[in-house]
């Protein structure tokens, strides 16, 4: 595990990122309501998702790496908001920390980097949904300039209840802050 000083890189994914990637989301799958998703995913089932996001384009993927030991210490994506052409200067971003990695500012640096690199692309908006409760995402996505726009009450069943999933919204044509 690494220490709260460790310093850490970003980068665009690799293949070879595919497994702790699974592993990443499927903790968040089975312990907490920050995805809808309610069984986890093989690496396999998981290949589409990441092959989804090519190193440039508006749909990214970035990984943070302890620089020392290269473990991956989360990742950050940008993708479609929906499906249809109208919507394709939108994207849906999203973060996820590994387990023991959180407050240590590794979502700020995939953000930043994130956010960076998408600053040549024709986007408009960044949309970001966030299970509630969670304060810390919703810092986060507030530290970046997101805005609440509205709360969808109920949305989503997981672990025998409904929870709401509030809304977020970016200007993608400001400077990214961070």
């Amino acid at each position: 595990m690494p220490s709260a000083h460790t310093e850490v890189q970003v980068r665009p994914e690799t293949e070879r990122d595919l497994d702790v990637l699974t592993e990443i989301y499927n903790h968040y799958v089975r312990e907490t309501t920050i995805t809808f998703d309610t069984a986890v995913l093989t690496t396999e089932e998981r290949r589409p998702w990441l092959l989804s996001h090519p190193e440039d384009g508006p749909y990214r993927l970035m990984v943070a790496t302890a620089a020392d030991s290269q473990e991956i210490l989360g990742y950050a994506t940008s993708s479609p908001y929906r499906t249809k052409p109208a919507y394709r200067t939108s994207v849906e971003t999203t973060v996820y920390v590994a387990p023991d990695s959180g407050r240590r500012g590794v979502g700020t640096l995939l953000y930043g980097a994130l956010f960076e690199a998408l600053a040549g692309e024709d986007l408009h908006r960044a949309y970001a949904g966030i299970a509630q409760p969670n304060e810390a995402s919703r810092r986060l996505h507030a530290r970046f300039g997101f805005r609440h726009v509205g709360t969808h009450r109920e949305v989503g069943r997981k672990f025998g209840r409904y929870w709401d999933v509030a809304w977020y919204e970016k200007d993608l044509r400001r400077a990214p802050r961070g």
